[in-house]
């Protein structure tokens, strides 16, 4: 794990730690020092720690004209023994709905495994959001059916028409404007 590093080709257009409006503003970075872990496992010092022992995250875009931002995760999404969503929402979700984002890229191909415990963050999270949404690209398989099976779906969009975008290959705009199109088509008939 200590080799993968997140998405770093946008960083010529967006540095989260340069960003006075980010809740990474200020922040350095060594390639060097290995500090964070998940478990017994080391991580790229390029990632962010918001707060979790087990879920890392990096802002790899923000763009607060259009109200979206793209982050990236690696580890494992536990809200029974850590309260994961809660620790999310509150040190990196709210400072940027302050900021006016509404409308989120959650990349979650590096989350491992996810446990569930209430949907109360969850719920609040698409409730201050009212007129954007929250998208999570290609989680696995079994992230997506446990995260189904307790009723988190019904506040991510994911799975479906949204796990056919290879999000590398696009710019941060045209990322957001395939994911938004998906989106609307989605919201206009339910049964896609």
């Amino acid at each position: 794990m200590h080799t993968l590093e997140p998405y770093f080709n946008w960083r010529n257009l967006y540095v989260a730690s340069e960003d006075k409006r980010s809740p990474f503003y200020g922040k350095e970075y060594s390639e060097l020092k290995y500090t964070d872990q998940i478990y017994n496992h080391l991580i790229h010092p390029q990632w962010d720690n918001i707060g979790s022992t087990t879920l890392f995250a990096k802002i790899l875009f923000t763009d607060y004209d259009d109200g979206y931002c793209i982050m990236e995760f690696i580890g494992e999404w536990n809200d029974c023994l850590y309260n994961d969503v809660m620790i999310l929402k509150r040190q990196i979700i709210d400072p940027l709905i302050y900021e006016g984002v509404d409308k989120f890229i959650l990349i979650t191909e590096n989350v491992l495994n996810f446990h569930s415990s209430d949907d109360c963050y969850y719920e609040e999270w698409i409730e201050e959001v009212e007129d954007g949404w929250v998208c999570m690209l290609n989680a696995r398989e079994h992230i997506i059916d446990e995260m189904s099976k307790v009723g988190i779906d019904q506040f991510f969009l994911m799975g479906g028409n949204l796990e056919d975008i290879s999000w590398r290959t696009n710019r941060p705009i045209q990322l957001f404007q395939k994911i938004e199109k998906k989106i609307d088509m989605r919201l206009a008939n339910p049964c896609i």
